[in-house]
């Protein structure tokens, strides 16, 4: 259990650092709200050694996993089931909140296999319930290889959306705001800001029937050049160091388990 526990940490953390292997492209599926939809593994029978993996969203966002053959939910079991032969997700009653990316991750004899499902929601009248992701703000920077500012520069960002607008606000103030009607693009909107600045900022992305906003935390964002430099840069080491500690953990059982075996 232990090797197994140690392989499956190491092998997330190379994936969220290094980029996860290649994936399937990405089946977009359209379903009526409140309908159920059942997205498949086309796994015929999980077996005791695999591993399978259900996230919303983001990569983080783990929703279920078979382990050992055991079902384990970390959302609403009302709302999803999973099933326990094959591995397939069901969502019932589906609502605008499940709009959105679904990857699975299978894991079979060492190896690893990857679907991707975008489903979006489909109401009576036959439109799209579009699904909007949360607009990302982040310090641009390249702003701290250049001459020095007394201007904070920020970054608002989305990834794969269509027809929608993206905008920045002060207050109830529009500031600037960029549309696009093409498809699954990524839009970004600068915005500069001073050190001090004590208003209130915040970037929100729209579609004619919803939104979704994001606050500017500008005492989190806006550091000096230099602390940003110097947390940016001890980042890649500590990841560095977190790995080489996992696999000396890992070799050291191993050698530990292999002594015990010899002596018996």
């Amino acid at each position: 259990m232990i090797f197994f526990v140690l392989f499956t940490l190491i092998f997330f953390i190379f994936s969220g650092v290094f980029g996860a292997a290649d994936t399937d492209e990405i089946q977009s599926i359209s379903v009526m709200r409140g309908d159920s939809l059942t997205l498949h593994t086309d796994v015929t029978e999980v077996q005791r050694d695999d591993l399978i993996l259900w996230t919303f969203g983001s990569k983080d966002n783990l929703i279920a996993e078979i382990h050992k053959q055991v079902v384990y939910m970390f959302d609403s079991k009302e709302h999803f089931i999973l099933e326990e032969k094959t591995g397939s997700l069901t969502i019932r009653n589906i609502r605008t909140e499940n709009c959105g990316l679904y990857d699975l991750t299978v894991i079979n004899l060492g190896k690893t296999s990857y679907k991707r499902f975008n489903v979006t929601v489909i109401d009576t009248s036959g439109k799209n319930v579009a699904y909007l992701p949360v607009p990302v703000i982040s310090r641009d920077p390249s702003q701290c290889s250049s001459s020095s500012s007394p201007n904070c520069s920020l970054l608002c960002s989305v990834v794969n959306v269509s027809h929608v607008t993206l905008s920045w606000y002060k207050g109830n103030s529009l500031l600037s705001s960029i549309s696009v009607s093409d498809l699954s693009i990524s839009l970004s909107l600068p915005l500069e800001v001073e050190y001090q600045d004590k208003n209130s900022y915040s970037c929100v992305i729209n579609n004619p029937i919803i939104n979704q906003t994001q606050h500017l935390d500008i005492s989190k964002l806006c550091h000096s050049c230099s602390d940003f430099l110097a947390c940016c840069g001890s980042t890649e080491a500590v990841i560095r160091l977190v790995i080489s500690a996992l696999v000396g953990v890992a070799t050291i059982t191993a050698v530990i388990y292999d002594i015990r075996s010899y002596r018996v």
